[in-house]
């Protein structure tokens, strides 16, 4: 697909307002950090300008740091979680483990022996009640 749209050349006049325009604020920056720079009195209009941009850049700043000191917070936080999880991921696992072996057949008549029960010997054996109809 070709690009129909033919960029009509600047004219002269616009071309040479356009760089004098570019031209001039050059210069104004540059007087301005020659000044600054130079250790020449600013004007107390300038610096009374520049202060709501300079409150504004300091306000940057404090919501940066504050943003920073947050997040590495955060991230101490969940380091200390993750720990905290591992310990007590690998206790559940040892309980869970020393329950399956307490549980055991063994294990449980070991426990009982202490107390006096016994292991039964006989299977055990129904007990059937014959019901009386009273009617």
């Amino acid at each position: 697909m070709a690009n129909t749209y033919k960029k009509e050349p600047l004219s002269e006049k616009v071309q040479q307002e356009m760089q004098d325009s570019v031209e001039e604020k050059a210069s104004a920056t540059e007087e301005f950090f020659q000044k600054l720079l130079s250790g020449g009195k600013m004007s107390s209009v300038t610096v009374v300008n520049s202060i709501p941009f300079l409150l504004f850049l300091a306000f940057l700043g404090i919501v940066y740091i504050a943003n920073r000191h947050y997040a590495e917070n955060t991230v101490r936080k969940i380091a200390k979680i993750n720990k905290e999880v591992k310990v007590l991921s690998w206790e559940f696992k040892t309980l869970k483990a020393d329950l399956m072996l307490k549980s055991t057949q063994s294990e449980v008549l070991a426990l009982v022996d202490t107390v006096g029960l016994r292991e039964l010997v006989e299977p055990p054996r129904k007990i059937v009640v014959k019901s009386q109809n009273t009617k």
